[in-house]
């Protein structure tokens, strides 16, 4: 039996309070202002469908047009393998799997638009599409047959569109209130967010609402479009991402990319404009950064490059999105935007393909961290 070793300290006793009341401070904010990851689910993708097209088939016919998308174009398993450049045991796999989902939850999460997706209509038409929206969504989530996250995005706070935003946002959650309770996937859009009082703005609304209908104290979260240069850098020169998420409030529960008109603000023309230009890299790096820890999550942007037209067209768009997809999950960013209904395809292959091909090595980690032989 080995002989104990002895020990010796110099400090005094109250030395660990002392250093404990000096970081009392630090420590409360650290626990309020990073709480840490956010719990439950994230979707993969988030559909915009403008608020004049959604309807009760709106899920079913994006999940039509991909399956017979995917049908004409990568019909049988060897197909689908040469597509993404799979092993062939693989690509049966994974196409059975994009099947699968397809033919049973095909949209995670459903934007209904009544931003740039909808542009300006007159107020009667607006309200009533509102109205509509609403009503539409509370029958689905009746009847369990919306998809797990859906909400809709609004027009932004500036001062030309800012009435009409507050006036759809409140006929759309009176609306759902008068068809039950709100979704519990509920998601509220704000987007071409600026400047941190617009944030401020966005959850005083979303107090006045909550008082109005009686519903608890932050019931109401919402999610940032980073869509402008000022939101990325301020006037000052300084970051301003993480003073959009501190004006929140705690209510704020996503950043999106908005790959065209960030892109278009800093001169990028058309043609060039994507998720994995440059200037959208920067941008993302610096959402990332500023919502880590933060109960934040971060969201990719959208590809405009459609797959549709003749065989050869849909596969090199495929390709493409399914590089953007993986891309992204590399780099941390679990979800993106999907703008047509052949986007699903490749979308949910790059998603499956990313996390099977990793999970060899996450399984071998959490082996070793566990102290046991991987199973």
């Amino acid at each position: 039996m080995s002989q104990r070793e002895r020990v010796t300290t110099s400090l005094d006793a109250t030395v660990p309070a002392r250093i404990a009341a000096s970081l009392a401070a630090v420590d409360a904010e650290l626990e309020t202002r990073y709480p840490g990851d956010p719990a439950g689910r994230q979707p993969v993708h988030t559909v915009y469908v403008p608020a004049d097209s959604f309807g009760p088939g709106t899920t079913a016919g994006w999940a039509a047009v991909a399956l017979s998308t995917l049908d004409r174009h990568a019909p049988d398993a060897e197909s689908f393998a040469r597509l993404f450049a799979l092993e062939p045991e693989t690509g049966a796999l994974l196409r059975e799997r994009v099947l699968a989902k397809l033919r049973t939850e095909p949209v995670e999460d459903l934007r209904v638009d009544f931003e740039d997706g909808y542009g300006l209509r007159p107020d009667d038409e607006e309200d009533a599409d509102a109205a509509r929206a609403a009503r539409v969504v509370a029958e689905l989530v009746a009847r369990g047959t919306a998809p797990p996250f859906v909400g809709i995005r609004v027009k932004c706070l500036e001062r030309a569109v800012r009435d009409r935003a507050i006036r759809t946002l409140d006929i759309f959650l009176s609306g759902l209130l008068a068809g039950g309770a709100l979704p519990g996937g509920l998601i509220l859009t704000l987007p071409k967010v600026s400047y941190p009082e617009q944030v401020t703005a966005m959850v005083r609304l979303c107090e006045a609402f909550e008082s109005a209908r009686g519903l608890p104290p932050g019931r109401l979260g919402f999610e940032l479009q980073i869509e402008t240069s000022q939101a990325v850098l301020g006037a000052d020169g300084r970051a301003t991402v993480a003073r959009l998420i501190d004006a929140g409030g705690g209510r704020v529960t996503g950043l999106h990319y908005g790959t065209f008109d960030y892109s278009a603000a800093l001169g990028i023309s058309a043609a060039q404009q994507a998720p994995d230009h440059p200037v959208a890299d920067h941008a993302k790096a610096v959402m990332q950064v500023a919502a880590a820890g933060r109960g934040v999550r971060i969201s990719d942007g959208s590809t405009n490059i459609v797959p549709t037209g003749d065989t050869e067209n849909v596969h090199a768009a495929w390709r493409d999105h399914y590089r953007l997809v993986r891309r992204a999950l590399a780099r941390g960013y679990y979800q993106g935007w999907d703008m047509h209904p052949a986007h699903l395809p490749s979308r949910h292959a790059a998603v499956f393909a990313f996390y099977l091909e990793g999970l060899p090595r996450a399984a071998e980690r959490l082996a070793t961290y566990l102290g046991g032989p991987p199973g």
